[in-house]
């Protein structure tokens, strides 16, 4: 057993938790309390521990007796920038934390460990705007009073704490969230970071093996920071099913032909960016072919250098091709559903203005877009997030924009017009559940106003009439209907006929979105 925490624990920790992530991936994916089809929560740690994972393993390749502070840095850091969902931002943050704590120790032993998760709990509160407890935030602060209750300095005896407490609080979240209790489940990211403790306990709980013996580094992000546009025309992104060392081959090509390159996943599924030359666009997109798989290929002119302090962009996250062009023609840069805080940093860059707003679409993607905007900030951008919950209220806040007016005074328009549109989605119920609008089955279908079921139906056209009506009948002048992947061909004229037949004086508007699981999407302004 280690009587003081070395790299070579943080390396069997990382490892360790990643592979128990993986092995309860599905499990942690269904605990989500609510049947639509957005439960991914245990996809998302897998994610983000994954970026972790191969940013520890570049910091022991390029340095491998790296400082134990400096090297959960690097582990927090590539958490950070692969974080996916609230969930991942929470445990890059408690990451975060613990390598503040570790960076002034001497050696961490039983009393810095406590300290070090005191420190991880103020962090993960401080990443959250509204906390609630019986979520991981309870589970986190749990561990950090268990490990300090003991008043030792056994490394493994505090862990071991810790670890305790945090069981001990995860089977208490049920009596925290009454939504948890009638689901009958405990919180998805609080069981992901007991998983991510009881990993610790068995790395130091481990006899002392020696510095360990990094991999072929493989970075969450690549050599070149995205950043300034300059002598590079054009953005290439695409999606790549490759395996892992071909990407690392496909990351040393794609260096030499352009900047602001980020490649990031988890095998076999990539999402590739770089900012190249006219000339280099043929390469690029080459040398993904023989790396594996591209698909979703997209070629961007890019505006070259910054346009000032006046230019202006946006970042919308959506998925399915009709919305994706929407946004697009609005003047936005699209990134994917569910992306991580390093595709919102780069979509960020690539709007090559110095004032850019970002529409997470997404209760559940919020977080990853504050954390984009923080780290721009950094760099000298101006960015803001307006918490668009739906990709109907982004339209309405993009169709209000107006570059003739302050930044600020835009985006609280913006924000305002996005507020005042409430949103709607039919989708299958993924699982059994009790709803406001009674109990629903797996394979039924939803009906939702502003994230809350009130349609419960087996006929699609049937639930979306009663769900345009149950939203019309609060008032609305002007409706937005967004068709999904699989919507039948007659179901935009059905609808229109409905609305125009049953509110007569509303203005209607159909789009056809492409958007995968949601079969329709509804604003009413």
């Amino acid at each position: 057993m280690l009587e003081t925490l070395d790299a070579a624990a943080v390396h069997r920790w990382c490892d360790g938790g990643l592979e128990a992530l993986r092995a309860h991936q599905r499990e942690i994916d269904d605990l989500n309390v609510y049947p639509v089809p957005d439960g991914d929560t245990g996809t998302n740690l897998v994610l983000t521990l994954s970026a972790a994972r191969e940013a520890l393993e570049s910091a022991l390749h390029e340095e491998p007796r790296t400082p134990l502070g400096r090297l959960m840095a690097r582990m927090a850091r590539g958490a950070l920038l692969g974080a996916r969902g609230n969930s991942g931002v929470i445990v890059s943050q408690i990451l975060r934390g613990m390598a503040d704590s570790f960076a002034s120790a001497v050696a961490v032993r039983g009393a810095e460990l406590a300290r070090a998760l005191r420190e991880a709990t103020d962090a993960a509160y401080a990443a959250v705007a509204r906390p609630v407890e019986g979520t991981v935030l309870s589970v986190v602060a749990a561990a950090a009073e268990g490990a300090g209750r003991i008043r030792s300095d056994n490394l493994v005896a505090v862990a071991r704490a810790a670890a305790r407490a945090a069981a001990e609080a995860l089977d208490r979240t049920p009596q925290q969230l009454p939504v948890l209790a009638q689901a009958g489940v405990v919180d998805a990211g609080g069981r992901g970071l007991c998983l991510l403790l009881d990993a610790l306990v068995d790395a130091v709980e481990e006899t002392a093996s020696g510095p360990p013996v990094p991999r072929p580094a493989v970075s969450p992000v690549a050599a070149h920071e995205p950043g300034d546009c300059s002598g590079q025309g054009y953005e290439v992104q695409y999606l790549l099913e490759a395996e892992p060392e071909a990407v690392e081959r496909l990351r040393a090509v794609l260096a030499g032909l352009g900047d602001s390159l980020v490649v990031v996943g988890d095998p076999p599924t990539w999402n590739v960016h770089v900012h190249v030359t006219a000339t280099a666009i043929g390469p690029a997109v080459e040398a993904g072919v023989e790396a594996g798989r591209p698909h979703r290929i997209r070629v961007t002119p890019l505006t070259g250098k910054r346009s000032g302090a006046g230019a202006r962009g946006a970042v919308v996250v959506a998925a399915g091709d009709g919305l994706t062009a929407l946004f697009e023609a609005e003047g936005a840069v699209v990134v994917g559903r569910n992306p991580s805080t390093a595709e919102m940093l780069a979509a960020v860059h690539a709007c090559g203005a110095e004032a850019v707003v970002l529409l997470p679409n997404d209760a559940n993607t919020h977080a990853v877009a504050v954390s984009a905007a923080r780290e721009a900030e950094a760099a000298g951008l101006h960015v803001s997030v307006v918490p668009t919950r739906s990709p109907v209220q982004a339209l309405a806040a993009l169709a209000v924009r107006d570059h003739g007016r302050p930044f600020a005074d835009d985006v609280i328009a913006m924000a305002e017009a996005a507020g005042a549109c409430r949103y709607g989605e039919v989708c299958t119920a993924q699982r059994d559940a009790l709803t406001v609008a009674g109990p629903c089955r797996a394979g039924d279908l939803l009906g939702l106003v502003d994230g809350e079921v009130h349609v419960i139906g087996a006929d699609l056209t049937e639930v979306s009439h009663r769900l345009l009506d149950r939203m019309l009948g609060g008032g609305g002048e002007l409706v937005t209907l967004v068709l999904g992947a699989d919507a039948p061909p007659d179901l935009a004229d059905d609808l229109r006929g409905h609305v125009h037949r049953t509110w007569p004086f509303i203005e209607l508007q159909c789009y056809a979105g492409g958007q995968p699981r949601y079969h329709l999407l509804a604003g009413v302004e």
